[in-house]
């Protein structure tokens, strides 16, 4: 068995005009198309980014995910993975009360408890994004469409501080109120305001059943630069050179307020 976590740092990534080609080219056509349609160079980065990850052979379960100023994977071999980033940032257009309301029935009772005694606002929202990462990391590992009803799983978080360099492995899942043995979650932050979660559940292929993810050592994320991302990757294309100016127009345009996600 075999476990991957890669992380590049997007939000400081300023692609040369040889990267941008080289990157675009190591993409699928379709997939180089559907980049430069992004409004915003940073879209259009992360987006670049995620296309050019390069997983596992098939026989791995990997899941991308990315948000703030990074994009990060996750890989496993005979496990059930999902992935999720969020950075702890203040609402763009409410207060915390306020964004905290729109989001109620994401969370049980519980759960609301948990965050709103968490202290000031901004660790309020640091307890939230935790929260939010560690629901879609599951729903992303069992493939579950916006479908799913998220007061179903309920997060119990360690008392244990998250700390940067290190994986927790601590919190529990109930799902439909029962808790769930078979389901490992490990949390990390990459700096102090990117907090990730990976979800490991047993494999659903015959012949690993039985193999749980408790038996797997932590794994911690390793930040790759550029040359490591593009190391393994072969041109698909040629080069063409007005993608590097319509990626240079969207790059020179003032910054917008806030993120989005993909």
């Amino acid at each position: 068995m075999g476990s991957v976590r890669w992380a590049f740092r997007c939000g400081s990534w300023s692609p040369s005009r040889s990267d941008w080609l080289l990157a675009a080219r190591c993409v699928q056509p379709e997939e180089r198309d559907r980049i430069g349609q992004f409004v915003f160079a940073k879209d259009a980065k992360s987006a670049m980014v995620r296309s050019d990850f390069d997983p596992e052979p098939p026989a791995w379960s990997f899941n991308l995910s990315h948000q703030g100023d990074y994009a990060v994977l996750a890989a496993e071999q005979g496990l059930q993975v999902g992935v999720d980033i969020m950075k702890t940032e203040m609402p763009g257009s409410s207060t915390v009360p306020g964004f905290f309301r729109i989001m109620t029935r994401q969370f049980t009772a519980y759960e609301w408890s948990v965050i709103q005694s968490a202290g000031p606002e901004h660790q309020q929202l640091a307890t939230f994004y935790r929260h939010w990462s560690l629901k879609e990391s599951f729903i992303k590992a069992i493939g579950t469409g916006l479908g799913f009803n998220l007061q179903r799983v309920e997060f119990h978080l360690s008392s244990e501080p998250l700390t940067q360099g290190r994986t927790l492995r601590l919190t529990k899942m109930h799902l439909d109120e029962e808790e769930e043995e078979d389901w490992m979650f490990e949390e990390s932050l990459l700096d102090a305001d990117h907090h990730v979660a990976v979800a490991l559940g047993p494999a659903v292929k015959p012949g690993s059943a039985n193999f749980r993810p408790s038996l797997l050592p932590p794994t911690t994320f390793t930040l790759l630069s550029f040359s490591d991302l593009i190391a393994s990757a072969s041109p698909l294309t040629e080069e063409d050179p007005a993608y590097w100016d319509s990626f240079k127009v969207k790059a020179e345009a003032p910054p917008r307020q806030r993120n989005t996600r993909i």
